[in-house]
């Protein structure tokens, strides 16, 4: 009996060991969000701003802000969205109408148990040339 119960002990330790393996989420943290478009100090010449990054592998959202003029002296957080991976999720994009006026934007990736750090960009909007 005595060995009928340490063996069933094992195996309940076992399974619960094997489970948490199944279970366990991927650590994203040490990743970086490389930031396409608008790029760094440029000047978008039309409102409706494309807003776009590269995927990072096992990240099931990724929060996007944008503030103005900047985050450190923010007026205005013009965004402040997660886009969820899911079967809609065609590639990793979002896009915005803004005024004429600078900005700052940044985006990081997270799961259900991990998240990077933000990576920002700043840029303007100068629509008097249109």
């Amino acid at each position: 009996m005595k060995k009928l119960q340490t063996l069933l002990i094992l195996t309940v330790l076992i399974l619960f060991s094997s489970c948490e393996d199944l279970l366990e989420v991927p650590d994203i943290s040490m990743e970086t969000v490389q930031l396409l478009a608008p790029s760094d100090s440029t000047t978008v010449v039309q409102s409706n701003v494309n807003f776009t990054w590269d995927e990072v592998y096992e990240a099931s959202q990724y929060h996007v802000q944008v503030a103005a003029p900047s985050f450190e002296n923010a007026a205005q957080i013009v965004v402040d969205t997660l886009i969820v991976v899911d079967s809609t999720f065609a590639s990793p994009r979002f896009n915005r109408v803004l005024t004429d006026s600078d900005y700052e934007w940044r985006v990081r990736a997270q799961n259900s148990g991990y998240e990077t750090e933000f990576t920002m960009h700043k840029f303007s909007v100068d629509t008097s040339g249109n």
